[in-house]
């Protein structure tokens, strides 16, 4: 009888046991608001980690987006292609990816590794320009919806791409949304931010036949950057890490709403999500860390004599 050696079964225990995997495609973002930085800190917050497949970058501060400069899409594919035949992947989480040629390398992944769920996130695109705003949607909804499994957007977004003729007096409901969503392929959409009267918003996780979750909560007051790639990323790493969709669907919502609590303003524009609010001290550890001396207190700094 061959026994597996000590080494071999440590191995495979490590293998149990380490982090879900989600790959994820977006774009950088300077601003630290949303993004590749913004996906990869949420995911590793709720436990997960993520595999960051860059698509291009954003010029962009904390109060608005500039320009964006993709890369080329072979860059992308190939970028993916290589970490997919090293690593198991247990969710693919798609963002900004600022081109259809982007869309189309990665609906040409997603194609080729079907058993994996996709969660696609849909920002609001009124910075850019329009015509490039209609080809990315385009490409979108033929290339990548179908791929879909979980969709994800603002109330607003969602409603005009998905509803671009919805004539009644009233706003369309999520499951108008879903059920829109779903003729395009997509079996799952989470329609975030429904205007609700006295400063509440409504989040529904919907499907065309029913309501799988909502989640209330008061608005706001602040203008917050980065809210819907820090949701959506959250849901792919719980995903991965084998929670249910209504559960995941849930905790990303508390987590997300935690973060924004928690929300910090970097510099003069909007408010960003501290993705991180678990891990920041108590107060009277901060008052502690505002005593510049007792935290250098033991370390010898030495004086910079470097002559140029």
């Amino acid at each position: 009888m061959v026994h597996p050696d000590t080494s071999t079964l440590q191995l495979e225990e490590a293998e149990a046991s380490h982090p879900a995997c989600v790959l994820v495609f977006n774009a950088n973002d300077p601003s630290g608001a949303g993004g590749l930085s913004g996906d990869v800190t949420a995911i590793a917050s709720v436990g997960a980690h993520a595999l960051p497949i860059m698509t291009g970058s954003y010029a962009r501060d904390t109060a608005e987006i500039f320009d964006h400069f993709p890369l080329e899409e072979e860059a992308v594919s190939e970028q993916a292609r290589v970490i997919l035949e090293d690593v198991p992947v247990q969710v693919i989480k798609v963002g900004f990816v600022g081109s259809p040629e982007n869309l189309s390398a990665i609906a040409e992944i997603a194609t080729d590794y079907a058993d994996i769920p996709l969660v696609a996130y849909m920002p609001n695109l009124s910075w850019w320009n329009e015509v490039q705003i209609d080809l990315y949607l385009d490409a979108f909804r033929e290339l990548v919806l179908p791929q879909t499994t979980v969709l994800v957007g603002n109330h607003s977004t969602l409603w005009r791409w998905l509803l671009p003729d919805w004539s009644s007096e009233k706003s369309p409901t999520a499951r108008d949304i879903a059920r829109a969503a779903h003729e395009l392929g997509v079996p799952y959409t989470l329609v975030t931010g429904i205007p609700l009267p006295d400063q509440f918003i409504d989040n529904v996780l919907a499907s065309p036949q029913s309501i799988v979750g909502n989640e209330k909560f008061e608005r706001f007051e602040a203008v917050f950057s980065g809210a819907g790639d820090t949701l959506s990323a959250a849901l792919a790493a719980l995903l991965a890490s084998g929670t249910d969709l209504s559960e995941a669907f849930k905790e990303a919502l508390s987590y997300l709403d935690r973060c924004l609590d928690s929300g910090f303003r970097p510099g003069m524009g909007n408010v960003l999500p501290d993705r991180l609010f678990w891990a920041q001290p108590e107060s009277d550890d901060d008052e502690a860390a505002q005593e510049g001396p007792d935290v250098l207190q033991g370390f010898d700094i030495p004086t910079h004599e470097t002559k140029h």
